[in-house]
C-alpha cells in the first residue's frame, strides 16, 4: 500500500491509538476516556467523530481488509504495462509484509475482536477477504500453472497466516530490522509458494 506523506487528521489518530489499545488490553479494558486522553481530547470529545467503540472498531476492521483490497487491485493494475505476474506476485507480498510490519495491532484485533462486529459489518469484513484471497489466487496460478484452484486458495490462505504472524515477534524494537524482517517475510513466502507449486507438480508427473 502507498505509504501517506501528509498529516493524519484527528479521526485517523483516535482510530490509530484505539487499534493499539484495543490490540494491548481488549476491547472491553479500554473506555473512551482513555482513547480521548490517548489523543489530547476529553472522552466525550470523541462522539463527534464517532458513535462509540462499536463505531471505532467496525471502521478499523472493514477498513484495513478495503484498504488490503484496494492496494492489491491497484498493483494488479499498475503490473498490466507489461510487468509478468511474478513481479505481480513480489508486489502483492510486499504489500502485505508493510501491513504486517506496520498495523500488528489491527491483526490482533481481528483474531480476537472480529465475533463482536455487527453481523453486517462483519459480512463485509469476510466478503472484502474474500475478494482479496481470489485476486491473490488469480496470480499465483500465474506463476504456479500446476496449482488447481483449491490448492492455489490453500497456499495463500497459509502464506497470510505466515506473514500475519507478526504480532507475535516480539516488540518492533526486538527484530532485527524492519528491512530484514521484510526480506525475510518475503523469502518465505515466496518460498511456501514454490514448494506448494512444486509438490503439486510433483504429483502430475
Amino acid at each position: 500500500m502507498a505509504t501517506r506523506t501528509d498529516a493524519p487528521t484527528r479521526r485517523e489518530q483516535i482510530l490509530k491509538e484505539a487499534a493499539r489499545l484495543f490490540a494491548e488490553r481488549g476491547f472491553h479494558g479500554v473506555g473512551v476516556d482513555e482513547i480521548g486522553a490517548a489523543v489530547g481530547i476529553s472522552g466525550p470529545g470523541l462522539y463527534r467523530h464517532f458513535a462509540g467503540k462499536d463505531a471505532m472498531l467496525a471502521e478499523l476492521l472493514v477498513g484495513i481488509s478495503g484498504q488490503l483490497l484496494t492496494g492489491a487491485k491497484r498493483r494488479v493494475a499498475e503490473a498490466d504495462g507489461g510487468a509478468g505476474a511474478e513481479a505481480v506476485l513480489d508486489s502483492l507480498i510486499e504489500g502485505h509484509i508493510d501491513f504486517a510490519l506496520d498495523d500488528r495491532p489491527l491483526i490482533t484485533l481481528h483474531d480476537r475482536e472480529l465475533d463482536r462486529l455487527r453481523d453486517s459489518d462483519r459480512k463485509m469484513v469476510r466478503q472484502l477477504q474474500r475478494q482479496y484471497v481470489e485476486l491473490w489466487v488469480g496470480v499465483v496460478r500465474e506463476v504456479y500453472p500446476g496449482l488447481e484452484e483449491p490448492a492455489a486458495r490453500s497456499a495463500v490462505h497459509s502464506v497470510f497466516g505466515l506473514l500475519n504472524s507478526t504480532p507475535h515477534l516480539g516488540r518492533a524494537g526486538s527484530l532485527p530490522g524492519r528491512g530484514a524482517t521484510a526480506e525475510l517475510l518475503h523469502r518465505m513466502a515466496r518460498g511456501a509458494f514454490g514448494a506448494a507449486g512444486g509438490y503439486y507438480s510433483s504429483r502430475r508427473s
